[in-house]
C-alpha cells in the first residue's frame, strides 16, 4: 500500500528556517515525479516546487525562489523541502505529492510563520 508520510512542520519566526521530510513507502519510488503543495486557509492548493524522477531538474513557485529548496534521496525513499527566509505568507499546511502513472499523497504538516 502506497503511503507519503510527511514531517518537520512547526512554529518559526519570519525570517527561519524548517527543513520539511516525506517519507514514502509501497511503490517504486525512483520512477516517481516529487512536488510539494501547500494550501493555507481559504485559499486554494498550489504547487510550491518539483523535482524530476530522473536528472533531478527542479522547478518552483515564483514565491518561494531562491528561498526554497526541493531535493530527493532515492537511497531513503525521501523528498525534503529546505525552507529558508521564511515568511508569514509562507504560512499553511504543506502536503508532499509523488506522481507517474499514479499519484500518491501525503496527509500533509502545518508549517506556520509568526513572531
Amino acid at each position: 500500500q502506497a503511503q507519503l508520510v510527511e514531517s518537520g512542520g512547526g512554529l518559526v519566526q519570519p525570517g527561519g528556517s524548517l527543513r520539511l521530510s516525506c517519507a514514502a513507502s509501497g511503490f517504486t519510488f525512483t520512477n516517481y515525479a516529487l512536488r510539494w503543495y501547500r494550501q493555507a486557509p481559504d485559499k486554494e492548493r498550489e504547487l510550491v516546487a518539483a523535482i524530476a524522477s530522473v536528472g533531478g531538474s527542479t522547478n518552483y513557485a515564483d514565491s518561494v525562489k531562491g528561498r526554497f529548496t526541493i531535493s530527493r534521496d532515492n537511497a531513503k525513499n525521501t523528498v525534503y523541502l529546505q525552507m529558508n527566509s521564511l515568511k508569514p505568507e509562507d504560512t499553511a499546511v504543506y502536503y508532499c505529492n509523488a506522481i507517474w502513472v499514479a499519484s500518491y499523497w501525503g496527509q500533509g504538516t502545518q508549517v506556520t510563520v509568526s513572531s
